[in-house]
């Protein structure tokens, strides 16, 4: 599983420095190639010449010397995989903060590949609102935080906060590289963004979708090794590299593109926020103000969920979305019945932090088997994880 694998290793000022030259060891047995970077700190801890030793590769420390300098977007590039361990209480802080003072810092403000943040710090500090504030801000980012654990800690006292054990690292890194590839061969159809339906040529009917859940779906589906198709309503959002994209504006154009794609996909998740109703006329001029009041008639859109539940194959798997604000888990479960779905995933406007535009989701997921699976608030890109692995369990 690690032969040949590329994995960076950060390392900074904190005892648990001690456990890294376990890691690499393990690692490098495995049959990976490792490259380490240490802090200035975390060399006061560990010598370099004990983990250049071990992992086979000069350890990198400074951005530059008097002859080169560490090209930090290139090891940022050439990683798998990037292993901060341990993460100081300091680095934390700089890196939710976007700080940028030494080598290890600048290759994580520059890399392109999956980070993994292993804490390391006493009990007081691991508890202090900021630290859980960093913290939170670095999730929000994509990367992976691992558990801290209860022991003897550097100030000879008991409690949270020791590093994870090497042992628990290279398990994390296992089921990484399980993950990165279990959708290889798959084709994955995704909706996300909201639907604009004109009244004039310069208005609309739309809602406070940005996008930004359907997008962290599909970026979570190309880093698993899917083809991905992604059909996008109108959003500001940037869209990752590896991305089939169909722009689309209104439901009806967002519908033909669905059915157009409806017989090659392996998963469709429907996470756009379509309308419901549009107006059934469109002026061709802007309408002018000329009246107290302005009548506008709707007509119901085609309901592109239903539809593809229709017309199912039954290696297919059809994944729709609820945003409800009353009765939520009844309409859910409605909607999933109603439609021909395999999973409805639900979120609810009552749920704090989970409004239009926010960077986290807090979801339940409903199956067909009569299955719900409640989850934590937390950031929608570690929520696209959670709905892929609940898709493939």
């Amino acid at each position: 599983m690690f032969k040949n694998k590329k994995i960076l290793i950060g390392v900074t000022g904190s005892i648990a420095a001690y456990k890294v030259a376990t890691l690499v060891r393990l690692l490098v047995k495995s049959e990976c190639e490792v490259k380490v970077i240490m802090t200035n700190a975390a060399q006061d801890f560990i010598p370099a010449l004990t983990l250049a030793t071990l992992s086979k590769n000069t350890v990198l420390t400074n951005l530059y010397d008097a002859s080169t300098w560490a090209n930090h977007v290139a090891l940022g590039r050439w990683a798998d995989v990037l292993v901060i361990a341990p993460a100081s209480c300091n680095t934390i802080a700089k890196m939710a903060n976007g700080i940028c003072d030494n080598l290890l810092l600048a290759v994580y403000l520059s890399a392109t590949c999956p980070i993994i943040i292993a804490p390391a710090m006493d009990e007081d500090m691991w508890l202090h609102p900021s630290t859980k504030k960093n913290l939170t801000t670095l999730q929000k980012y994509g990367n992976q935080i691992l558990p801290v654990y209860n022991g003897e800690l550097a100030s000879g006292l008991l409690g949270m906060g020791r590093m994870a054990e090497p042992e628990v690292i290279i398990n994390q890194l296992s089921q990484f590289f399980l993950q990165k590839n279990d959708l290889l061969g798959k084709k994955v159809l995704i909706t996300a963004g909201p639907t604009y339906e004109h009244i004039d040529p310069v208005r609309f009917i739309g809602n406070y979708s940005t996008g930004k859940m359907g997008i962290a779906i599909a970026t979570e589906c190309v880093a698993r090794g899917a083809e991905v198709h992604l059909i996008l309503g109108p959003t500001n959002v940037p869209i990752p590299a590896g991305i089939q994209l169909t722009n689309v504006h209104t439901a009806a154009q967002m519908y033909e593109a669905c059915i157009a794609l409806a017989a090659n996909y392996d998963v469709a998740i429907l996470s756009a926020a379509v309308a419901d109703y549009m107006p059934k006329f469109v002026s061709k001029n802007k309408i002018k103000k000329n009246n107290d009041k302005l009548t506008v008639e709707f007509t119901k859109t085609k309901d592109i969920l239903q539809s593809l539940g229709t017309i199912k194959k039954p290696h297919q798997i059809l994944v729709g979305f609820a945003l409800e604000t009353n009765n939520e888990e009844a309409y859910a479960l409605q909607k999933l019945q109603d439609k021909n779905a395999d999973f409805i995933v639900l979120n609810s406007l009552q749920d704090d932090g989970v409004a239009f535009g926010s960077d986290n989701n807090k979801i339940t997921i409903f199956s067909k088997k009569n299955e719900a699976v409640h989850f934590e608030l937390k950031s929608k890109l570690m929520v696209a994880k959670d709905i892929i692995n609940t898709i493939l369990n």
